[in-house]
């Protein structure tokens, strides 16, 4: 959710459950204005659509919204949530989400929040400040566990110095020494650097602020970096008082919890503690513009774009419609799906195909996050001159709409889609919902009335069968006609970096020079205390905890049926997917030569839109794509590496296919997929540029995103085969691949190589098929495999038996490292890996809980609490690689030694029982993460860990001792002991430049 609505969430883990409980049942027994503990009934609705009742409540004293959405789903939601409205840049909403989940007056210990994740079986706990400007808390967990409210403030001291930590402060670079310069340091400083380094970030931001200027949304509300240190302790504590308040609150639960015990336990631990208010914070309607606006911003450029003479952006906005208004929402966004999602929309068409830019906007589309919703059309990647150009194709794509409206395909393509949703169950099914109706009912819309999607769609239908031109009366309306419109563009300066530096540099002195000597000893002295403060350990005894006693000992079985289909094997999982056909089928690609290897991606993009019809003729990627989203739930194919569960330096690589369909258009989903196999074509240079260009953008656009998995794959490609393999197929190899392949002139010898990829991987010989449906259906789905197979068979090649896994010697070393340079991170993102053991390794386990315990007991304290980074930690993976990493970190070589002093950490012991015990709750609670039937059996059917393997593994996490923990440590990290690679990805450093122990690149 991007920046502006506060709230706290919290997931409780639980295993999915058919819809024959009664939890709905259970609920619609309330009665409207029935009194329970505090609260009184207001509405009691049937969501048949979602297999859930819904019951609002209000709480009498203090007047805050309850909402319980009541469904036979044991991973169970609670969530609150506080509508937030800055007036200002400073991050005050975003620095108090933070601050407040470091302490409170119940539980008055550093980072109760982030202790919890060790100490529950939660499926997710976070906070978050979004655009829909409300805070948001919301927790997943099991329902044996607890809702816990951290809202409350605690000792004004303690909260005093977390407001320097997770905010900002004046700091002397070492704390220790008074001599060394003063900087800004803060948890949400860093990151808000880190979020407007990228430039698609920073131009949605800036779309947003200059499309609604006048009251809330015309401000950064995760904080401006230059405006952070702007924010005094006074100004926090106020809006927190007028904010974080009951009054202001909107409390959702969901699953199947007791509804009136979680309502008790909120009335008597936290609401009956408070007395109503009348909170301003409701946001106005933006005045109407009489006529449309231009403006323009500046941003770095990207060594990495597809075209570095193609760097500008160029989009329209257009602000629609207030999202209270429920099914107004509802069909504006299905219009803008119409308008821009897939080759068969007009602005695809009009925008994408003439290859004017390298992709759309990453802000295009319908955003419904807003009090007022807007739509956005416009393009990345193009050049300057282009500017009229793409002005004038927009207007003329609305006038064509206007004039010719949609097919009746397309629409029933995308209505086919919403039936998809609705039938595909989620294990996050719960966070999504609290997500989906947190914008409307945060500005007092009907959460409920957004749930009834049938009668939406009914309605939808019911007006386009009373009025043919009503979609054609909308685009009139909201684009034709609509002077509430605003052309943003943005160009990259060669300076842009150096302004920014120079304006944060200015800042800090401006700041310095106005600190007298005893404001300057303050700051030394501040300093030593919040350090002091970061290296006491706490007490958590108050807080509550499961015990590992608690853990079920055995998993739950999956019961599979292995068969073959054509000779082909497959494996049969029995499950209630909801009138869902759920198909995956692996095949290998250990014959094909090295050298096309990083062309696999490529394929993998292309081979999807191009398939002939039944009666051979060749079928367009428009017409594909039609054919796709009125048969299926959606069809891709990707690459997949699969480590050996035995051996390091054996694995399986290959792509995998994966399809859902609704039971009805079973056998058309396999003629898509025998479509495929027998006649893709490979002969359509333009539209390859195309997908060339988008997928080039949007992995240049992926690193600011998840620069840390980037850094990760590159420090471990040459400690096991398989990282270095996704390097090739997913790493920055592959980025500055597609890059060069978008900078060709002529593709030829690029669509030359496809064919021949076809022929090693698109083979029944080196298939394996998986398919998930319920016992009623399945027998059918079993007989399309087998007549896939049939019709794929006559195109069978002879080949040589090929090898389920490839052995390659690891090329190891005692320490690699280097440094990638990348203009556009702010903050550094540090990662060291070590070859450890497998998944069916003794030790793997001990590495499982070192890896999260020396995280939360660690790690954390030392690289995000004093060292000012927004993560960090260690992770064991199932390749067999331990791997420690930050990401926006201000501070990469201090995190290499925290790494180094989190081993030595560990190998002195200085750990306790009960650490052990709260790592043990953590791993659990992702080993025992709910599997949505969609997916039970694929860790079987794609890594061969079986339900037996997976109870050998759960035995020995619950057999680890403090001897094992102090041994793996020794033995698999311990200087000189470890196989290991370091990868700093981030901008020049100059320290690091000199040091002749890296390679930069």
């Amino acid at each position: 959710i991007p920046k502006t609505c506060t709230a706290g969430v919290c997931s409780f883990q639980g295993s999915w459950r058919s819809r024959g409980s009664s939890a709905g049942e259970r609920a619609l027994q309330y009665t409207v204005g029935q009194k329970i503990h505090g609260f009184t009934v207001k509405e009691v609705t049937a969501v048949p659509d979602l297999f859930l009742t819904s019951v609002k409540l209000s709480h009498d004293a203090t007047g805050a919204q309850y909402l319980h959405a009541a469904r036979d789903d044991s991973n169970n939601l609670f969530s609150v949530q506080f509508r937030t409205t800055p007036m200002d840049s400073t991050g005050v909403t975003h620095i108090l989400e933070h601050t407040v989940l470091c302490g409170s007056q119940r539980f008055p210990c550093r980072d109760p929040f982030f202790k919890m994740l060790n100490r529950s079986l939660s499926t997710f706990m976070n906070a978050f400040t979004a655009i829909t400007r409300c805070t948001r808390s919301p927790p997943r967990m099991p329902k044996t566990s607890r809702t816990f409210c951290l809202t409350s403030i605690g000792c004004e001291k303690d909260m005093l110095f977390f407001f320097r930590q997770e905010g900002w402060r004046l700091e002397h670079k070492t704390p220790t020494d008074p001599s060394s310069r003063l900087m800004f340091k803060g948890v949400v400083f860093n990151e808000m650097k880190g979020e407007f380094s990228d430039n698609e970030r920073l131009y949605a931001q800036r779309l947003q602020n200059k499309l609604l200027p006048d009251h809330t949304y015309a401000v950064v509300s995760g904080g401006e970096p230059l405006a952070i240190p702007d924010l005094t302790w006074e100004q926090l504590k106020h809006f927190h008082a007028t904010h974080y308040h009951p009054s202001n609150a909107r409390f959702f639960t969901y699953g199947d919890l007791p509804l009136e015990q979680h309502l008790q336990q909120i009335e008597e631990e936290a609401l009956s503690k408070f007395e109503r208010t009348e909170p301003n914070t409701a946001v106005p309607s933006q005045t109407h513009w009489d006529k449309p606006r231009v403006d323009h911003v500046t941003c770095r450029p990207d060594a990495l774009a597809p075209d570095p003479m193609k760097q500008n952006t160029l989009c329209m906005s257009y602000l629609l419609g207030d999202i209270t208004d429920t099914f107004e929402t509802f069909t504006l966004s299905l219009l803008s799906s119409l308008m821009i999602s897939g080759p068969n929309s007009p602005f695809y068409k009009a925008l994408i195909e003439p290859e004017i830019g390298s992709d759309f906007s990453s802000s295009v589309g319908f955003d419904g996050s807003t009090r007022q919703a807007s739509f956005t059309i416009g393009l990345q990647g193009m050049a300057e001159a282009d500017t009229e150009t793409v002005k004038h194709i927009i207007a003329q794509s609305i006038d064509d709409i206007i004039a010719t409206g949609f097919e009746e395909e397309q629409i029933e393509a995308l209505l086919h889609k919403i039936e998809i949703q609705m039938k595909h169950q989620s294990t996050s099914f719960g966070l999504a919902l609290a997500s989906y109706i947190a914008s409307c009912w945060n500005h007092d819309g009907d959460p409920v009335q957004l749930l009834k999607i049938s009668e939406n769609v009914s309605r939808f239908r019911q007006c386009l069968k009373e009025n043919p031109r009503y979609l054609q009366d909308k685009v009139q309306h909201y684009f034709k006609d609509n002077t509430h419109r605003l052309t943003l563009t943005m160009s990259p300066d060669e300076r842009f970096l150096e302004k920014q530096a120079e304006a944060e540099e200015q800042k800090l002195q401006q700041k310095i020079q106005n600190l007298s000597d005893a404001d300057h000893k303050d700051i030394y002295e501040k300093g030593l205390q919040l350090l002091a403060v970061q290296s006491t350990t706490q007490d958590a005894s108050c807080l509550p905890a499961l015990k590992v006693s608690d853990i079920e000992p055995i998993i739950p079985y999956t019961p599979v049926q292995l068969g073959t289909a054509g000779g082909v094997p497959v494996q049969c999982c029995e499950q209630p997917t909801n009138g869902m056909v759920y198909f995956r089928a692996m095949c290998n690609l250990n014959s094909l030569p090295e050298d096309l290897k990083i062309y696999v991606p490529l394929f993998c993009i292309y081979n999807i839109h191009y398939i002939p019809t039944p009666n051979q003729t060749k079928l367009d990627y428009r017409q594909q794509a039609q054919r796709i989203e009125l048969k299926t739930g959606g069809m891709s194919v990707s690459p997949q590496i699969i480590p050996d569960t035995d051996d390091l330096d054996l694995y399986e690589q290959g792509i995998i296919l994966s399809s859902s369909c609704l039971d009805r258009n079973l056998p058309d989903m396999f003629q898509l997929w025998s479509d495929i196999f027998n006649s893709p074509h490979f002969d359509d240079e333009q539209h390859l540029r195309v997908l060339v260009m988008m997928s080039s953008q949007e992995l240049s656009n992926g690193i600011s995103y998840s620069g840390h998995m980037y850094a990760m794959t590159r420090a471990a490609r040459t400690l096991v085969p398989t990282a270095d393999l996704q390097e090739t197929f997913g790493g920055m190899d592959q980025v500055k691949f597609m890059k060069s392949i978008a900078e060709m002139t002529d593709l030829t010898s690029v669509l030359r190589k496809l064919p021949w990829i076809k022929r090693h991987l698109l083979n029944p010989e080196n298939m394996r098929c998986a398919v998930n449906a319920t016992p009623q259906k399945m027998s059918d789905a079993a007989g399309e495999v087998e007549r896939f197979m049939g019709n794929i068979a006559a195109n069978r090649k002879e080949r040589k038996p090929v090898r389920p896994t490839v052995v390659e010697s690891v090329r190891s070393s005692s320490c690699i490292i280097f440094c990638t340079t990348l203009q556009q991170h702010s903050g550094l993102i540090d990662l060291e890996c070590v070859r450890t053991v497998p998944f069916s390794h003794a030790d793997y386990a001990s590495l499982c809980i070192l890896a999260r315990m020396m995280t939360a007991k660690f790690l954390h304290g030392e690289i995000r609490e004093k060292g000012g980074a927004y993560g960090g930690g260690a992770r064991m993976g199932g390749g067999g690689l331990f791997s420690f990493y930050s990401y926006r970190d201000p501070n990469s070589t201090q995190t290499l030694s925290a790494f180094r002093g989190g081993v030595e950490w560990a190998r002195a012991g200085k750990f306790t029982q009960q650490d052990i015990n709260e790592a043990k709750l953590s791993v659990f609670s992702a080993v025992d993460a709910p599997v949505a039937p969609s997916d039970k059996g694929l860790g079987c059917f794609l890594n061969g860990i079986t339900d037996e393997l997976k109870q050998r593994y759960r035995e020995r996490l619950f057999a680890v001792t403090d001897k094992n923990l102090i041994d793996v440590a020794g033995r698999y990290l311990g200087v000189g002991q470890q196989t290991c690679g370091v990868a700093i990805l981030g901008p020049e450093n100059e320290s690091i430049r000199k040091d002749p122990s890296w390679v930069v690149k």
